[in-house]
């Protein structure tokens, strides 16, 4: 069933492409500043942090490295991921015109949310490697395995996202869930804490959160200097959940796919 579910996907992939680029165009469409809001938001919220840790609270470097470097490293991926649940939530209410045409392949539609959020990624992986080139970082070798995370936090959210965009076609509320979710994902990561104010009894708690897997990855590339294959022990975990969340969410999108119309 999956195998055939991801067969029918690729043969849509220009279809796919096409809907994809629509999606950045009108998402911004309007606006004065244009596509450019979709980076203006993100570089502030990296500039509040900085300011009220670093400049307020007098926050140090972190292992040697400047804190907008660390907390960087650790935002960047954790805006990609959580821009595409939170939108690609909404996105067959948001294409309700093409769930009514029977000739559409509705499968395709969540996916839509996850690639456009990866195309505005890209661009901030390289605003990434030149904020660490600015302040004296050479490139290294380790920033080859970047696509590999990036690849993995691509995966968890389209698995996630099958899931809640089904649901909220009729569960409403599923929005507002979703956003609450992911601001309590937000603190519960380390994403501008470090794991060496928790307890190593309580890490545990800390690790079963797969965005951390995601977040520590792109640390682990651009920081620590580690390869995927030296977490031998949260790598296999992280990819059992993610293809379980992937295989989840096409058996729900399927059983649930037949009523779209309906509810629309």
């Amino acid at each position: 069933m999956v195998l055939n579910f991801i067969k029918d996907i690729y043969n849509s992939k220009y279809l796919l492409y096409k809907l994809i680029i629509n999606d950045i165009k009108q998402q911004y469409l309007g606006s004065y500043f244009g596509i450019l809001w979709a980076f203006i938001q993100p570089v502030v919220s990296i500039l509040v942090m900085w300011f009220v840790f670093q400049v307020g609270f007098k926050s140090a470097g972190v292992d040697g490295v400047p804190f907008i470097l660390w907390l960087s490293a650790g935002m960047i991926p954790w805006f990609f991921i959580s821009d595409a649940i939170s939108r690609g939530t909404n996105v067959i209410v948001d294409y309700s015109y093409l769930v009514k045409k029977v000739v559409f392949r509705v499968s395709l539609l969540p996916l839509i949310k996850t690639f456009s959020a990866l195309i505005i990624h890209l661009f901030f992986i390289v605003f990434l490697m030149i904020m660490f080139f600015i302040y004296g970082y050479k490139p290294s070798i380790y920033w080859l395995q970047i696509p590999f995370y990036t690849l993995c936090a691509m995966f968890l959210s389209i698995g996630i996202v099958y899931i809640t965009a089904s649901v909220n076609v009729f569960f409403k509320d599923m929005t507002q869930i979703v956003a609450m979710i992911l601001q309590i994902l937000f603190w519960a990561t380390p994403i501008f804490w470090t794991t060496k104010l928790i307890p190593k009894s309580y890490m545990w708690i800390i690790k079963i959160n797969p965005f951390y897997y995601i977040v520590e990855g792109y640390r682990n590339s651009f920081i620590y200097h580690k390869w995927f294959w030296e977490t031998y022990k949260i790598t296999p975990y992280f990819l059992i959940v993610s293809i379980s969340l992937f295989i989840i969410g096409v058996f729900i999108f399927k059983r649930l796919r037949p009523h779209f119309s309906d509810v629309l």
